[in-house]
Parts: structure tokens; sequence; C-alpha cells
């Protein structure tokens, strides 16, 4: 199921890529990139354990197994493997079902990509995640992403002090269709931020977005 976002709530399948450009420092998928981070366990991710090598053919084949409507593409970052991942995506459009990319708006994303009719939730990170801003906002990408009627913008906002830092990109890069979705890793941490936030997403005119996997599940990882 898509817990966040403009397709919250659809049934889908997930192709989780790894590797990320990025270092969030409340990344809920450290799993895919943080190869010096441990789990709840204490446990250390190791590459060898989490990343797969599979050839395009076999992922396709695996994700129409599941026989659903939708798949979603995430990571860590999945438009650093765009050109690997082209023709899964390409197969999956030319059987009619539905495609979207979850990516932190720092990789442009080839034209060949957009031409599939595959759409990009975009989620550029803002100071909280401690990474310095030249390395999560770039320009020329958010630029190109704003010019494609299938792009979002999705924000992970913890406070309504965030929101400032949402409406200065909007109008730096012309954003639109713009999605504020609170961080929280728990139903409780969800339930305060949507609370914090609600009326001035409103009052603003924007989308939010709640999680419904961590409702469902908590943080609990599915395989």
């Amino acid at each position: 199921m898509q817990g966040e976002g403009p397709s919250a709530g659809r049934s889908c399948a997930f192709l989780r890529l790894g590797g990320c450009n990025l270092t969030c420092r409340w990344c809920d998928t450290p799993y895919t990139w943080d190869w010096q981070g441990v789990s709840d366990t204490g446990i250390a991710y190791r590459p060898v354990d989490e990343l797969h090598v599979m050839s395009a053919a076999e992922v396709t084949e695996r994700l129409l197994g599941f026989e659903v409507g939708l798949i979603v593409i995430s990571g860590g970052e999945p438009l650093s493997q765009q050109s690997r991942v082209l023709p899964v995506v390409a197969e999956l459009r030319d059987r009619g079902i539905a495609v979207e990319f979850e990516t932190n708006g720092t990789v442009s994303p080839e034209d060949s990509l957009i031409a599939t009719g595959a759409r990009f939730n975009v989620s550029p990170k803002l100071s909280h995640s401690g990474v310095v801003e030249h390395r999560r906002i770039v320009p020329e990408v958010l630029v190109k992403f704003a010019a494609q009627p299938a792009a979002e913008f999705k924000f992970v906002c913890g406070e309504a002090a965030d929101l400032e830092e949402v409406a200065a990109l909007v109008d730096r890069f012309g954003l639109k269709d713009v999605w504020i979705m609170p961080r929280g890793q728990s139903a409780e941490e969800i339930g305060v931020s949507i609370r914090e936030l609600a009326d001035a997403v409103v009052a603003r005119r924007w989308n939010l977005s709640t999680r419904l996997h961590v409702h469902a599940w908590g943080s609990e990882r599915g395989f």
C-alpha cells in the first residue's frame, strides 16, 4: 500500500533501489545506503545483506507477479539508477500499470524516462535533514521537475516553522501541487506533527498527507 502523498491508500508494490546521494539524519530507510549505521537490534547494515543484483527482466517479472495497478519506485535515490530501471518502467507502462518515483529532487530525470508517463513525487529536503543546502537543493533539477505535469512536491515537516522554508522554495522555483507530510516514526509522533501543521497548511491551500503505513504497522520493516 502506498502510505503517503497523492496516491496514499492505493494498492501497490514497491521497487526499492539501494544507494543515496544524501544523508538525512532522520531517514527511515538507512539500510539502503548507511553502511556505518546499525539497526534497532544493533546489527550493522551491510550491502551484501541489503542489495541484490537483478536483471531488468527479473525485476519486471517479479513486479508483474504482484498483479497491482501501481508500482512505486523508491530508495535510496532511485533516479541515480534511472538508466538501469528504464526498461522496467517502459514494460510496466506498456502494460497499463502506473509508475511513481519517490525522489529527493537532486537528480534530473532523463527525457526518455519522462516520456514513459511515469509520475514523480519530488521530496526536496529541508534544513532539519542535516544536509547542507548545496547538496539537497539543486536549482536546475527543481526547475525541470516544476515544468513537468507529472510531478508533485512533497515536503517532510515537523513543525509550523518548517512551512516558511517550504514557502521560500515554492516561490523560488515555481513549485506546484505541494504536499506537506508530518515527520515521525510512530503514529503518536505523526499525530503531534499533523495537528501542529494542519491549520497552516490549509491556510496556504496546500495538500496534507499522513503516513498510513506508520499508522498501520509502526516502524516495522516490511519484506
